[in-house]
């Protein structure tokens, strides 16, 4: 396998897409259902939309190049808008597909697109309001295809790159309304290079990655198909996750990676096919939630030793962490900083509770680790801020304060602990909602939970738990349950049975919407 670390850093993301085509243009880009795109055909087309893209004259606004919404799922399309789109000099912006339409019109808006290349069904949602320019993948009335749009002629050279912002990904949402995190093309490429300097190698151009993961959210965008045209690796592109029917992919196409969300593990860790089907997997990465424990055992005692955990955010491009850089996974954590990033531990007053330059040294091997501590970043890979006005951005030694909490073990590694925002204070005690979930998941009765702070008299806030069953179990089982692993102020005072929890594109539980 080529080492992985020489490959030549671009200043357009676009840009890996064409050395990838040079390096092998017959190579095996992308499959998709019965068809399969070489990097030179891929590499052809993106330059045909970017010729089109161009010939529109899209004016630059908000002191930022025209933005285009990518509404697509993951169908080769989507591949090739996005890398024109980047090629163009103009910004993209992935959504979710299937929101509706006051969720989509709601990003239109606030991005001020003048450009939507999207579904039927999306432009259905959408209605004829916005925006100037349509395009359709698939036969929508009224809206021409994106076939259209495609014109001959010589390469595009890019001219955008560096600090120019390339993407514009708006949050989930869990907390409250979207916001748009822009990423530049340092920050989207710098992730590769960071990652291409973890030992082994964890992608090279010979692997075979399973691309199901929604390419509208960062990890799927850049550490999903970013990454397979940074190596010029070949991606194997799902549009639904289906347990039994990627574990049939993931063996017919002797998958040799696969990026996923918890949720899949999960499914997958349940199937007796698993074994079989990841004989030829030798990396398989959890990320953008925790992976619980119990689903972890059993995916591990099926494959092998080839489950990796790690942690990011969409404003980091998107990995900071993973149990790759750890001398053993521990099961829990999301491991150490990979290289290129730099992270400490800081504390509700401030206090700095683990030092970056001090590399988790200052921790004595055997000693208890450290006190919780909100994560606070830095590197190459951060955004530059939420748009338009790059607000919350990196200060100006280049750090930013991710909202998340965590606390380092005696080895350095990281356990994440909650959201700083979620955390629920009981008479001036700090409950961390997550925590207390993993307790309710432990009991045979309950399949999912959510906690959050509910405003109290005299307490200030108290525990309300929304809780999921797979078998009949009391409000009383459940308290008397926390009770016995949980100090008396961390028991829920409430518990909610919900049929479904709401759920985000990659699993996590929508927070927001069980408050509203």
């Amino acid at each position: 396998m080529r080492d992985s670390a020489s490959v030549q850093v671009p200043r357009n993301v676009a840009d890996t897409l064409r050395q990838a085509a040079g390096r092998g243009a017959e190579r095996s880009a992308l499959s998709w259902q019965d068809r399969s795109v070489s990097w030179g055909e891929l590499d052809g087309a993106v330059d045909a939309l970017a010729r089109g893209l161009r010939a529109l004259d899209l004016p630059d606004s908000a002191g930022y190049p025209a933005r285009v919404v990518l509404a697509l799922p993951n169908v080769p399309q989507f591949a090739e808008a996005y890398f024109a789109v980047l090629r163009a000099g103009l910004v993209a912006v992935p959504v979710n597909p299937g929101y509706t339409g006051r969720e989509l019109i709601q990003v239109l808006t606030d991005s001020g697109a003048v450009v939507l290349i999207g579904t039927p069904e999306v432009f259905r949602a959408v209605g004829a309001a916005l925006p100037q320019y349509r395009f359709a993948v698939g036969t929508a009335d009224g809206v021409p295809d994106l076939a259209e749009l495609a014109r001959p002629g010589e390469p595009v050279a890019t001219t955008a790159g560096g600090e120019d912002l390339a993407v514009l990904l708006y949050t989930s949402g869990t907390e409250g309304s979207p916001k748009g995190a822009m990423l530049s093309h340092r920050a989207l490429l710098a992730n590769h290079t960071q990652v291409a300097r973890i030992e082994p190698p964890v992608l090279g151009p010979d692997d075979v990655v399973l691309l199901v993961l929604p390419l509208f959210h960062a990890f799927g965008l850049n550490s999903g198909l970013g990454a397979v045209a940074y190596h010029g690796a070949h991606g194997i592109l799902v549009e639904r996750f289906d347990p039994a029917e990627t574990l049939r992919l993931i063996a017919a196409h002797r998958v040799t990676i696969v990026v996923g969300v918890p949720p899949m593990f999960v499914a997958w860790s349940l199937l007796p096919d698993l074994a079989g089907a990841f004989g030829s997997v030798r990396a398989a990465i959890s990320g953008a939630a925790p992976l619980d424990p119990a689903a972890a055992r059993r995916f591990q005692e099926a494959t092998g030793d080839v489950l990796a955990e790690g942690y990011g955010l969409t404003e980091t491009a998107p990995v900071l962490t993973s149990t790759l850089v750890s001398p053993a996974h521990k099961r829990g954590s999301v491991g150490q900083p990979i290289p290129g990033v730099a992270l400490k531990l800081v504390g509700a007053g401030g206090e700095e509770i683990l030092l970056a330059e001090d590399d988790f040294d200052d921790l004595a091997p055997g000693s208890p680790g450290t006190d919780p501590g909100e994560i606070v970043v830095s590197g190459d890979n951060l955004f530059s801020g939420y748009w338009p006005d790059r607000r919350d951005g990196p200060d100006e030694d280049g750090w930013w304060a991710t909202g998340d909490v965590a606390y380092a073990d005696a080895d350095g590694d990281l356990f994440l602990v909650d959201r700083l925002r979620e955390l629920i204070l009981v008479s001036g005690f700090n409950v961390y909602p997550y925590e207390v979930e993993q307790v309710l998941r432990a009991h045979p009765a309950v399949s999912e939970a959510a906690v959050l702070g509910d405003p109290h008299p005299y307490t200030g806030q108290t525990v309300k738990a929304y809780v999921v069953t797979r078998s009949a179990v009391t409000v009383e089982e459940l308290i008397s349950h926390c009770e016995r692993n949980l100090a008396r102020f961390k028991c829920p005072t409430a518990i909610e049975f919900r049929p479904a929890l709401p759920h985000s594109a990659t699993g996590k539980v929508r927070k927001a919407a069980l408050r509203d």
